[in-house]
Protein backbone atom coordinates (compact mmCIF):
# COMPACT_ATOMS: atom_id res chain seq x y z
CA UNK A 1 0.00 0.00 0.00
CA UNK A 2 3.25 2.03 0.42
CA UNK A 3 4.51 1.80 -2.82
CA UNK A 4 1.20 2.30 -4.56
CA UNK A 5 0.93 5.52 -2.51
CA UNK A 6 4.36 7.21 -2.88
CA UNK A 7 3.62 6.18 -6.71
CA UNK A 8 0.18 7.93 -6.73
CA UNK A 9 2.08 11.07 -4.51
CA UNK A 10 4.79 11.42 -7.38
CA UNK A 11 2.70 11.20 -10.19
CA UNK A 12 0.72 13.87 -9.10
CA UNK A 13 3.91 16.05 -8.71
CA UNK A 14 5.02 15.13 -11.74
CA UNK A 15 1.80 16.56 -12.95
CA UNK A 16 1.95 19.27 -10.94
CA UNK A 17 5.34 19.83 -12.42
CA UNK A 18 4.57 19.93 -16.24
CA UNK A 19 5.24 23.32 -17.83
CA UNK A 20 4.27 23.68 -21.48
CA UNK A 21 6.88 26.31 -22.96
CA UNK A 22 5.52 27.38 -25.91
CA UNK A 23 7.41 29.30 -28.22
CA UNK A 24 5.11 31.45 -30.20
CA UNK A 25 5.19 33.20 -33.12
CA UNK A 26 5.28 37.13 -31.88
CA UNK A 27 3.17 38.76 -34.00
CA UNK A 28 3.62 42.25 -32.18
CA UNK A 29 7.32 42.17 -32.42
CA UNK A 30 6.34 41.20 -36.29
CA UNK A 31 4.31 44.50 -36.86
CA UNK A 32 6.78 46.80 -35.30
CA UNK A 33 10.03 45.15 -37.46
CA UNK A 34 7.82 45.56 -40.51
CA UNK A 35 6.99 48.80 -39.75
CA UNK A 36 10.81 50.01 -39.24
CA UNK A 37 11.43 48.13 -42.71
CA UNK A 38 8.91 49.53 -44.32
CA UNK A 39 9.57 53.01 -42.78
CA UNK A 40 13.19 52.97 -43.88
CA UNK A 41 12.34 51.48 -47.52
CA UNK A 42 9.15 53.94 -47.89
CA UNK A 43 10.52 56.86 -46.13
CA UNK A 44 9.91 58.70 -42.70
CA UNK A 45 7.46 61.38 -44.27
CA UNK A 46 5.71 59.41 -46.81
CA UNK A 47 1.96 60.50 -46.65
CA UNK A 48 0.13 57.69 -45.34
CA UNK A 49 -3.57 56.69 -45.78
CA UNK A 50 -4.43 56.02 -42.29
CA UNK A 51 -3.66 53.17 -39.99
CA UNK A 52 -5.95 50.40 -40.85
CA UNK A 53 -5.78 46.97 -40.50
CA UNK A 54 -5.83 44.90 -43.93
CA UNK A 55 -7.84 42.12 -42.40
CA UNK A 56 -10.22 41.75 -40.00
CA UNK A 57 -10.49 40.06 -37.26
CA UNK A 58 -12.48 36.36 -37.14
CA UNK A 59 -15.13 35.46 -34.50
CA UNK A 60 -13.03 32.20 -34.48
CA UNK A 61 -9.83 33.67 -33.08
CA UNK A 62 -11.35 35.06 -30.44
CA UNK A 63 -12.91 31.85 -29.37
CA UNK A 64 -9.88 30.34 -29.92
CA UNK A 65 -8.03 32.83 -27.57
CA UNK A 66 -11.06 32.05 -24.99
CA UNK A 67 -10.12 28.27 -25.02
CA UNK A 68 -6.28 29.32 -24.34
CA UNK A 69 -7.06 31.30 -21.64
CA UNK A 70 -9.05 28.75 -20.28
CA UNK A 71 -6.37 25.87 -21.17
CA UNK A 72 -3.97 28.08 -19.24
CA UNK A 73 -5.84 27.50 -15.97
CA UNK A 74 -5.59 23.91 -15.91
CA UNK A 75 -1.78 23.85 -17.63
CA UNK A 76 0.61 26.78 -16.31
CA UNK A 77 2.43 27.90 -19.48
CA UNK A 78 6.12 29.55 -19.64
CA UNK A 79 6.03 32.00 -22.65
CA UNK A 80 8.95 31.98 -24.53
CA UNK A 81 8.86 35.10 -26.72
CA UNK A 82 11.72 35.70 -29.51
CA UNK A 83 13.04 39.11 -30.18
CA UNK A 84 12.92 39.87 -34.07
CA UNK A 85 16.04 40.37 -35.51
CA UNK A 86 15.52 42.26 -38.80
CA UNK A 87 19.85 43.37 -38.76
CA UNK A 88 21.49 40.44 -40.65
CA UNK A 89 23.43 41.08 -42.81
CA UNK A 90 21.06 39.74 -45.86
CA UNK A 91 18.37 41.77 -44.37
CA UNK A 92 20.11 45.16 -44.65
CA UNK A 93 21.44 44.14 -48.31
CA UNK A 94 17.17 43.21 -48.94
CA UNK A 95 16.15 46.10 -47.33
CA UNK A 96 18.67 48.53 -49.20
CA UNK A 97 17.81 47.23 -52.59
CA UNK A 98 14.47 47.72 -51.89
CA UNK A 99 14.97 51.03 -51.26
CA UNK A 100 17.17 51.49 -54.24
CA UNK A 101 13.72 50.94 -56.26
CA UNK A 102 11.47 52.38 -54.58
CA UNK A 103 11.37 55.72 -56.29
CA UNK A 104 11.21 54.40 -59.56
CA UNK A 105 7.86 51.93 -58.03
CA UNK A 106 5.93 55.25 -56.66
CA UNK A 107 4.87 56.82 -59.96
CA UNK A 108 3.49 53.22 -61.10
CA UNK A 109 1.78 52.75 -57.50
CA UNK A 110 0.72 56.47 -57.48
CA UNK A 111 -1.47 56.24 -60.80
CA UNK A 112 -2.34 52.50 -59.84
CA UNK A 113 -0.61 50.66 -62.54
CA UNK A 114 0.76 48.96 -59.62
CA UNK A 115 -0.69 47.58 -56.29
CA UNK A 116 -0.31 46.06 -53.24
CA UNK A 117 -1.53 42.20 -52.96
CA UNK A 118 -2.66 40.54 -50.53
CA UNK A 119 0.28 37.77 -50.05
CA UNK A 120 3.05 41.03 -49.16
CA UNK A 121 3.72 41.37 -53.24
CA UNK A 122 3.13 43.68 -55.71
CA UNK A 123 1.45 43.46 -59.10
CA UNK A 124 1.00 45.15 -62.59
CA UNK A 125 -2.36 45.28 -62.06
CA UNK A 126 -2.98 47.74 -64.80
CA UNK A 127 -0.27 47.90 -67.85
CA UNK A 128 -2.74 50.55 -69.71
CA UNK A 129 -1.69 52.74 -67.16
CA UNK A 130 1.60 52.38 -68.06
CA UNK A 131 3.24 53.65 -72.00
CA UNK A 132 4.33 51.25 -73.86
CA UNK A 133 7.53 52.30 -73.90
CA UNK A 134 8.06 51.54 -70.02
CA UNK A 135 6.13 48.37 -70.05
CA UNK A 136 9.25 46.04 -69.65
CA UNK A 137 11.16 48.38 -67.21
CA UNK A 138 7.83 48.40 -64.84
CA UNK A 139 7.40 44.18 -65.29
CA UNK A 140 11.06 43.98 -64.26
CA UNK A 141 10.50 46.62 -61.17
CA UNK A 142 7.84 44.30 -59.85
CA UNK A 143 9.62 41.09 -60.39
CA UNK A 144 12.81 42.31 -58.61
CA UNK A 145 10.46 43.63 -55.75
CA UNK A 146 8.85 40.42 -55.30
CA UNK A 147 11.85 38.81 -55.51
CA UNK A 148 13.81 41.23 -52.54
CA UNK A 149 10.39 40.89 -50.68
CA UNK A 150 10.68 36.85 -51.01
CA UNK A 151 13.77 36.62 -49.52
CA UNK A 152 13.06 39.34 -46.98
CA UNK A 153 10.51 37.20 -45.40
CA UNK A 154 12.12 33.74 -45.90
CA UNK A 155 15.47 35.66 -44.17
CA UNK A 156 13.42 37.70 -41.10
CA UNK A 157 12.55 34.06 -40.34
CA UNK A 158 15.59 32.31 -40.55
CA UNK A 159 17.49 34.57 -38.99
CA UNK A 160 15.41 34.00 -35.82
CA UNK A 161 15.89 30.43 -36.04
CA UNK A 162 12.24 29.76 -37.12
CA UNK A 163 11.72 29.27 -40.74
CA UNK A 164 7.95 27.85 -39.72
CA UNK A 165 7.19 31.71 -39.32
CA UNK A 166 8.14 32.34 -42.69
CA UNK A 167 4.22 32.39 -43.80
CA UNK A 168 3.04 34.34 -40.91
CA UNK A 169 5.57 37.14 -41.32
CA UNK A 170 5.05 37.47 -45.16
CA UNK A 171 0.59 37.75 -43.38
CA UNK A 172 2.14 40.25 -41.39
CA UNK A 173 3.75 41.91 -43.94
CA UNK A 174 1.20 41.97 -46.38
CA UNK A 175 -1.21 43.92 -43.83
CA UNK A 176 1.73 46.43 -43.18
CA UNK A 177 2.24 47.38 -46.32
CA UNK A 178 -1.38 48.21 -47.19
CA UNK A 179 -1.34 49.88 -44.14
CA UNK A 180 1.55 51.98 -44.16
CA UNK A 181 1.09 52.84 -48.02
CA UNK A 182 0.22 56.31 -49.64
CA UNK A 183 -3.56 57.37 -50.25
CA UNK A 184 -4.46 56.62 -53.38
CA UNK A 185 -2.68 52.96 -53.60
CA UNK A 186 -4.54 49.94 -54.93
CA UNK A 187 -4.39 47.23 -52.86
CA UNK A 188 -5.67 43.54 -53.25
CA UNK A 189 -8.60 42.83 -50.13
CA UNK A 190 -9.06 39.48 -48.28
CA UNK A 191 -11.27 38.46 -51.33
CA UNK A 192 -8.50 39.34 -53.59
CA UNK A 193 -10.38 42.36 -54.99
CA UNK A 194 -8.85 45.52 -56.10
CA UNK A 195 -9.74 48.78 -54.05
CA UNK A 196 -7.85 52.05 -53.69
CA UNK A 197 -6.98 53.13 -50.68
Amino acid sequence: MRWITAGLASLTLALAACVTINVYFPAAAAEKAADRIIEDIWGKDKEKGGEQSALPVAAGQVLLAALQGTLDLVVPTAEAQADLDISSPAIRSLTASMKTRAPDLDPFFGSGAVGLTANGLVELRDANAVPLADRNRVRKLVADENADRTALYREIAGANGHPEWESDIRNTFAQRWIANASAGWYYQNAAGEWVQK
